[in-house]
């Protein structure tokens, strides 16, 4: 039997290790000196003006909403095609989600979707500030027009870029107030787990910063009580003060050496998943139509996923099938995503709906083995492997 093609894998090498191991003996394992360094690697290599490290993508994600004040008596537009966090972390605010439909191809959020989705009465005695567009598989939105679309109407945007690291611009925020990445092992680089994001307004960087540490601030300027910050003109060495309440987003400095390293061959990593892109776009090519890889467009794009809309029913097969057949030739898959309105919380809060675009998208999509060790001859035993499991 040949060895397991999970669907994702991270990319560990010996400098990692290493990186890892010299943290392991220096004196901060939690928030230290690495962590401002892979702040400044990372927003070097993102196109970024500001980033701001924590400990989950998801993180990454809240972080921005809390700055911006979202709150009760708002709602935020977000597509259906995500991963959970994006529009829990809404709710995590107590603002509304008011879900998207997607393109049925690309399963991303376009102007006419975001559109459509504004032309819809929020919840009850909310009004929408602003929208979180996803870069599905790392494939980057039409920010240009979904921007256009956002200052029209008055509202903000944050990106969901947890897909595309890698992608040449995607945390630069030209068109939204940040961008928000992940680093979990399957993403393009890895810190075990974490997440960052980038920002062009240093104020909005600052106040992420502190409300990734319990809301906390230590700096003198920015003290409310005097009268216990101060002793003759001096501050108290031991004083901070609570003027909101932040949570404990803080990363730790060890997985910042991991970052760090990582960062280096940030461009190696994403050459290799665009090398293999092309290869499977190769050799699945004579499965069409009832076989075709979600297409990619002229825009940048960060290689996270790797997927194949399928046309079940035209093969006499399932899902289910189909993904039993690959996984007994070694072979592994998943689904990305369940559209997020299905989902039983937001079903019961927001009742059911139809989106006819993330629904038709939701019944094709097949994530594929895709991460930078595979081979080339792995992809040819995954792309004949898929034919076979089709009948085709």
């Amino acid at each position: 039997m040949p060895d397991f093609l999970p669907y994702g894998r991270q990319t560990i090498e010996a400098d990692d290790v290493a990186a890892v191991a010299a943290a392991l003996t220096d004196d901060y394992l939690t928030t230290g000196p690495r962590v401002e360094a892979y702040e400044a690697a990372f927003a070097q290599a993102a196109g970024a003006a500001h980033a701001v490290a924590s400990n989950s993508g998801t993180a990454a994600l809240h972080l921005p909403l809390l700055a911006l004040g979202l709150g009760p008596g708002e709602a935020v537009v977000v597509p259906s095609i995500t991963f959970v966090a994006t529009a829990n972390v809404v709710r995590m605010t107590g603002a509304e989600v008011v879900f998207a439909d997607v393109d049925p191809m690309t399963g991303l959020m376009t102007p006419d979707t975001l559109r459509a989705a504004l032309a819809e009465t929020p919840p009850a005695g909310t009004r929408i500030v602003g929208a979180m567009p996803v870069h599905l598989n790392g494939q980057l939105c039409d920010m240009a027009g979904l921007g256009a679309l956002a200052a029209e109407r008055g509202l903000w945007l944050v990106e969901d870029a947890c897909h595309a690291i890698g992608a040449a611009a995607a945390g630069a925020c030209r068109h939204s107030r940040a961008a928000a990445f992940s680093t979990h092992p399957v993403k393009g680089i890895t810190t075990g787990e974490g997440g960052v994001t980038t920002t062009a307004d240093p104020a909005l960087a600052d106040h992420m910063r502190r409300l990734r540490s319990h809301g906390l601030v230590r700096e003198p300027a920015s003290f409310m009580r005097p009268d216990m910050a101060f002793e003759d003109g001096q501050t108290q060495p031991w004083y901070y003060e609570l003027p909101e309440i932040g949570w404990n987003y803080r990363i730790p400095d060890v997985l910042c050496a991991l970052g760090l390293s990582q960062l280096a061959k940030l461009p190696r990593l994403h050459a290799r998943r665009a090398h293999l892109a092309g290869l499977y776009a190769r050799l699945v090519a004579p499965l069409a139509p009832g076989i075709a890889l979600v297409p990619r467009g002229e825009r940048p794009d960060g290689w996270h996923l790797l997927v194949a809309l399928i046309d079940f029913a035209r093969f006499g097969t399932t899902r289910a099938q189909v993904m039993a057949a690959l996984r007994r030739e070694a072979i592994g898959t998943q689904v990305h995503y369940i559209p997020v309105h299905e989902q039983p919380y937001y079903r019961d809060r927001y009742g059911p709906r139809r989106l006819a675009g993330a629904d038709a998208y939701y019944a094709r999509c097949l994530s594929l083995p895709f991460f930078p060790q595979m081979t080339d001859d792995d992809v040819a035993r995954v792309a004949a492997a898929l034919k076979r499991s089709v009948g085709a």
